[in-house]
């Protein structure tokens, strides 16, 4: 089954209530909240006080992506504000293994992050222990990237080690124009940004996405 993550990055923050009310009844499966440090990433985003808040206006499930240097120290933040999915990168300084221990103890799903010059048969035995690996197709730090076409071989290297029941999450460039092949590459949890929040219509957007069909 294909879930649809649309990315907070590209909501209207000065009306984020609204922006989560409209994706949420056009068919969203969770919300794709994404975390910079300003270090790992040259910007910042968002923090423990957004998830807070999101959690407290919806019941979609809250996949926090922490793009950080040093994700370890903030993961029980993020917990305690009402993530349920936490990812790390496989780039950050800490112990990803350590990471996912902690993010497991609260009870939380945890995932590894590929960014765009990171192979994954370095991180097959992460992969192996993570609920999910996401697999950034663009260059992580900033939305409305050109989607990097080789990111579906990564899919595909990573479908084949795993199977057909492993999630594989895509994040960066995704719309009706291009989901067709990164479904059919193999992944099966989609995050798009601009593509659904200035969709002109977001829930025919989103049924396009789940379907596989180029728009």
């Amino acid at each position: 089954m294909i879930q649809i993550a649309p990315s907070l990055l590209a909501a209207d923050i000065l009306h984020m209530a609204d922006e989560v009310r409209k994706v949420e009844t056009a068919g969203s499966d969770l919300l794709h909240v994404d975390i910079m440090d300003g270090h790992f990433v040259p910007n910042l985003s968002f923090g423990p006080h957004l998830v807070a808040a999101l959690k407290k206006i919806t019941t979609l499930p809250l996949d926090v992506h922490l793009m950080l240097t040093n994700p370890l120290q903030y993961i029980d933040s993020f917990a305690q504000s009402g993530a349920d999915i936490i990812t790390v990168h496989a780039e950050c300084q800490d112990d990803v293994e350590t990471c996912f221990d902690k993010i497991r103890a609260h009870g939380l799903r945890c995932g590894i992050v590929l960014s765009p010059d990171t192979q994954p048969e370095a991180y097959f035995p992460l992969i192996d222990k993570a609920d999910m690996t996401l697999v950034m197709s663009v260059y992580p730090g900033f939305g409305g990237q050109s989607f990097i076409p080789e990111s579906l071989e990564k899919i595909k290297t990573i479908r084949s080690h795993t199977g057909a029941d492993y999630q594989i999450e895509i994040d960066g460039g995704v719309s009706t124009q291009n989901i067709e092949r990164i479904i059919a590459a193999g992944a099966n949890v989609i995050v798009a940004g601009s593509g659904i929040f200035q969709s002109v219509d977001p829930r025919k957007t989103i049924e396009q996405m789940k379907q596989g069909r180029t728009g």
